[in-house]
């Protein structure tokens, strides 16, 4: 399978809301909050049943109600069309649960 080529931070956030530029690499990152912890794991669960089907996976922290994440693709060395298609499955996914 090949794997989608690099397009840049820049050009991401250009198709994304709420989004931002990682400062120490090309990548995009966003945090997303949440009622409860409840909610947060939820929000988890579905993208990484998202995530799996892309075989794309996210760099995450998540502290209670709380998901800070990080997109990028590894094999190409920065963001790509794959990080912005999660990108916009997390957001589908957050919903009305996040604040």
């Amino acid at each position: 399978m090949s794997r989608p080529t690099k397009i840049g931070a820049a050009a991401a956030l250009a198709e994304l809301s709420g989004w931002a530029a990682a400062p120490d690499r090309d990548a995009i990152v966003k945090t997303f909050k949440f009622r409860d912890f409840n909610a947060a794991f939820g929000f988890m669960t579905r993208t990484a049943l998202a995530a799996e089907k892309l075989d794309h996976h996210p760099e995450w922290f998540n502290v209670y109600n709380r998901v800070e994440v990080l997109l990028s693709t590894h094999d190409a060395d920065g963001v790509t069309a794959l990080d912005v298609a999660l990108a916009k499955i997390m957001d589908e996914a957050a919903g009305s649960g996040s604040n």
